[in-house]
């Protein structure tokens, strides 16, 4: 999309140009650079790139079952290109400055032990509010298993605390209804009263999760909750993320028995191929059931 500025499609020719004559880059490098950049275009199809169309790019590769390396140079190629706009001014703003390109041979990240979960969703303890909203954070995404752009995006109206249950609006605006562990109901029920007190009378929607000037909080911010507290449960913070705790939440669930099609609910998935990946995830737990059960393991 163009409006008076330059397309995308455009930003990638400048951004190929300062490759080739700022950087050096061989010519095969620039034409794996050019071929990654056209199918990010391609998938843009013309819409002006967002935080969320940039997760379901990066959720599109590795869904294809590439090789992780091949995942990680196309998400390095992209991030470069924005990296390069911003720097440029010819964008304001970089949609995939919170997108981690993938170093391990798995893409998909290593789950949290039950133990590790309980370090971080106590380690902010309750006494004061902002201990007491990143509490209610952590224990809301373990217990949902939501997206951190569902979890900012939350409304007041969507919680039923009574019920035990959220609404959440998760990608092309598909609701699904996911039930909350007492948990997470006690830490929000806590962090509540002093939602009721910071939030602006200007701030557009009803949101449940603030900054601590009123505000809605905001993917960063949350990325920065999830980090802060990782330390604090002695928990390497470049190992944890909002995605982790969604990962773990499904992880664990999984294997304490949950049937897929209820993981799939809980999670947004649009088809159960992506939920599958919660039956490999953990084989070190597959052996151990292995032993326990079967008559011949022994």
């Amino acid at each position: 999309m163009s409006t008076g500025r330059l397309s995308i499609a455009e930003c990638i020719e400048e951004y190929l140009v300062s490759l080739r004559v700022e950087k050096g880059l061989a010519q095969n490098t620039l034409t794996a650079y050019q071929r990654d950049l056209n199918q990010y275009t391609a998938f843009l199809e013309g819409r002006e790139p967002n935080e969320e169309l940039v997760d379901d790019f990066v959720d599109e590769l590795r869904n294809k079952n590439l090789a992780n390396a091949t995942v990680g140079r196309k998400i390095a190629a992209v991030k470069g290109l924005h990296r390069f706009l911003l720097v440029e001014e010819l964008r304001d703003s970089d949609p995939t400055r919170l997108v981690e390109t993938p170093q391990r041979p798995d893409p998909f990240p290593k789950a949290l032990t039950i133990s590790e979960v309980v370090a971080l969703v106590e380690a902010p303890g309750s006494e004061t509010p902002g201990a007491r909203r990143d509490s209610a954070l952590l224990e809301f995404l373990y217990a949902s298993g939501a997206r951190v752009s569902e979890a900012v995006g939350l409304d007041l109206g969507d919680l039923d605390l009574t019920d035990k249950v959220v609404l959440v609006t998760g990608k092309g605006s598909r609701q699904r209804l996911v039930p909350l562990g007492s948990k997470a109901v006690g830490a929000l029920s806590r962090w509540l009263p002093d939602r009721l007190s910071l939030v602006r009378r200007s701030e557009p929607g009803d949101p449940v999760f603030l900054n601590l000037r009123g505000g809605r909080l905001s993917r960063q911010g949350a990325f920065d909750v999830v980090k802060k507290h990782a330390s604090g449960a002695g928990i390497e913070p470049t190992m944890v993320s909002p995605h982790v705790l969604r990962h773990s939440a499904a992880t664990h669930m999984v294997e304490a028995g949950a049937d897929l099609r209820t993981v799939q609910e809980m999670l947004g998935h649009a088809t159960i191929s992506t939920t599958q990946v919660y039956t490999r995830v953990s084989l070190a737990h597959v052996m151990e059931i292995y032993v326990q059960a079967h008559p011949r393991s022994r």
